[in-house]
């Protein structure tokens, strides 16, 4: 004798399994939607030698008035330093500095990966502005557009230290690492949609995502940040600065934290530790980017 209710389930059941394998078939198709993007927009940095994935409709020049119209901002919101003031004079010596070194640095790294330099840096219009303000940081924005904050004079200490963080700031730029962000942005947005148009719950949904932003995003952007130091100091190194204050600096900056700092497993930035350990293994390289570029072009 058929139990009751058994009609209705067997009703139900039929369409649960067709909305299931709606779901499965939608994120099916963004998966490899996804899948075809990443592959079609993937290419080999030079400078680095590594993957990466940049939205070929994001050109250098797009990147360019971003970063200008983020500079313009950041100008109305701050206090820049005149000019003709020391500190902003001593800041942009450095700065000329480490550009002039931009070309000959550039080919010498894609040369280590058998590749050709793209020398983006020739469309920069570069500008540097000193900010009175207490953050210890500074930036360089798609184009060339930078600025040092004053905070981070008592920090640095010096000029070498201070062309170390400056060479950081000029990589990102360099590595177009603002594309590669925007570029991974629009594959969340597929994520995003993926889930929505699946039916997944709101809750599931939040769930993925935090867990793809600790899983991925997050080491992601602290690849980035060490690709950075990397060709920063390298470029510091080239200019003439000492790149072992590098060291000292960073030990500088986790004191200025006082022991604050997030885990570096839930942070963008490598722990100061993990920092200083990398640069004291690309020393060597550093020392030699020194003697090869400094001392000849002084010889010159």
């Amino acid at each position: 004798m058929p139990m009751a209710g058994s009609e209705d389930t067997m009703n139900r059941n039929p369409v649960g399994t067709r909305r299931g394998g709606l779901r499965i078939w939608v994120l099916v198709l963004f998966a490899g939607y996804a899948a075809y993007y990443w592959f079609s927009n993937r290419s080999i940095d030079p400078l680095t030698g590594q993957a990466v994935v940049i939205d070929r409709s994001i050109s250098p020049e797009q990147e360019t008035a971003l970063g200008l119209q983020a500079y313009q901002q950041v100008l109305q919101q701050e206090r820049p330093l005149p000019a003709d003031a020391q500190v902003s004079r001593q800041v942009g010596a450095i700065a000329q500095r480490l550009i002039a070194k931009i070309p000959p640095v550039s080919d010498a790294l894609a040369a280590e990966h058998g590749l050709q330099a793209s020398h983006i840096e020739k469309s920069f219009d570069w500008k540097v502005s000193v900010l009175q303000s207490d953050q210890v940081n500074a930036f360089c924005l798609p184009g060339g557009k930078m600025a040092v904050y004053t905070g981070l004079l008592p920090v640095a200490q010096n000029a070498d230290a201070m062309a170390v963080v400056m060479g950081h700031e000029i990589a990102h730029a360099l590595l177009r690492h603002g594309a590669q962000r925007m570029t991974r942005g629009k594959l969340e947005q597929l994520g995003q949609m993926a889930g929505a148009a699946s039916g997944m719950d709101q809750g599931t949904m939040q769930t993925v995502m935090q867990a793809y932003g600790y899983g991925s995003a997050l080491p992601y952007a602290r690849s980035q940040e060490t690709q950075a130091d990397e060709l920063g100091l390298m470029l510091a190194a080239a200019a003439c600065f000492d790149p072992r204050e590098s060291v000292p600096l960073w030990e500088r900056m986790d004191k200025n934290s006082g022991g604050g700092a997030q885990p570096e497993f839930a942070s963008t930035h490598p722990s100061a530790g993990t920092r200083i350990s990398e640069l004291e293994k690309l020393m060597p390289k550093a020392l030699q980017y020194r003697v090869k570029f400094c001392e000849s072009a002084a010889q010159g």
